[in-house]
């Protein structure tokens, strides 16, 4: 079992020639508590679950992906700005790297859709999708369109709340992550990311109807989520990914 690296709720390298570059916006983060056994078997080979006193989450964030763009050139205004909602997990490998894993990748955009499909080998999922805000409410919907399964869909709204001024270690822990582990050719891949400091609002979950989670392979919540949260967002870079030493696994 690795130790992993502490907590930080800034990035701990800083990218200096990144390979894309993306704003994250009106984020909301939904998250449920797990057993680390249910999903270790849903983590690429050569990651752990990634724990907070002894439990895992499963992760439901819902953004606006903001002009994409490749190394330091300007982000594309169209093709580069969609809806985004994913399902994901939380890992560690080797080297002690915390990062998370995607189960599932919804966006409104076929061409990115497909260019992370092949070039990253991401579990992007093409959807109709929206992001309505509406004074101090956002609303989030996806209906999948390609490759499926049909009809998994998502709706979520969250009122946003004051401004946390010191988040907790669990919100630090379920929003600060410095990187992501995806399989790559028989291996595991992990891709950097560095950001400012989260600006993260308290949220209330006024509607959550989805069956993303189940599609993606991991059991529906039985309870209230742990975690709501919100953040206007911030602007990223996204390093070259590296082939961790991983753990072995059988």
């Amino acid at each position: 079992m690795p130790q992993p690296s502490p907590v930080t709720p800034d990035a701990p390298t800083r990218i200096r020639t990144p390979l894309l570059t993306q704003q994250w916006l009106d984020l909301a983060f939904v998250h449920w508590a797990v057993e680390p056994a249910l999903v270790a078997g849903l983590l690429p080979r050569g990651t752990v679950p990634d724990t907070h006193d002894g439990v895992t989450y499963v992760g439901l964030v819902a953004f606006r992906m903001h002009r994409v763009g490749w190394l330091r050139l300007p982000g594309v205004p169209y093709l580069g700005t969609f809806p985004e909602t994913n399902v994901r997990l939380y890992s560690v490998d080797a080297h002690g790297r915390r990062g998370v894993v995607f189960r599932s990748m919804d966006a409104s955009r076929l061409i990115p859709v497909a260019m992370g499909r092949v070039g990253f080998r991401l579990p992007y999922l093409w959807s109709r999708m929206t992001v309505r805000a509406t004074g101090d409410t956002v609303t989030y919907t996806s209906s999948r369109r390609w490759p499926g399964p049909r009809g998994a869909y998502s709706r979520i709204t969250v009122r946003t709340g004051e401004r946390i001024e010191e988040p907790t270690e669990l919100e630090h822990f379920l929003t600060a992550r410095w990187g992501m582990h995806n399989a790559f050719f028989g291996g595991a891949a992990y891709l950097p990311n560095d950001h400012p400091r989260w600006p993260l609002h308290r949220a209330e979950l006024l509607t959550c109807e989805e069956n993303l989670i189940t599609a993606a392979g991991l059991p529906a919540p039985s309870d209230a989520p742990v975690s709501v949260l919100y953040s206007p967002g911030v602007p990223v870079l996204l390093g070259r990914p590296s082939r961790p030493a991983g753990i072995p696994t059988p």
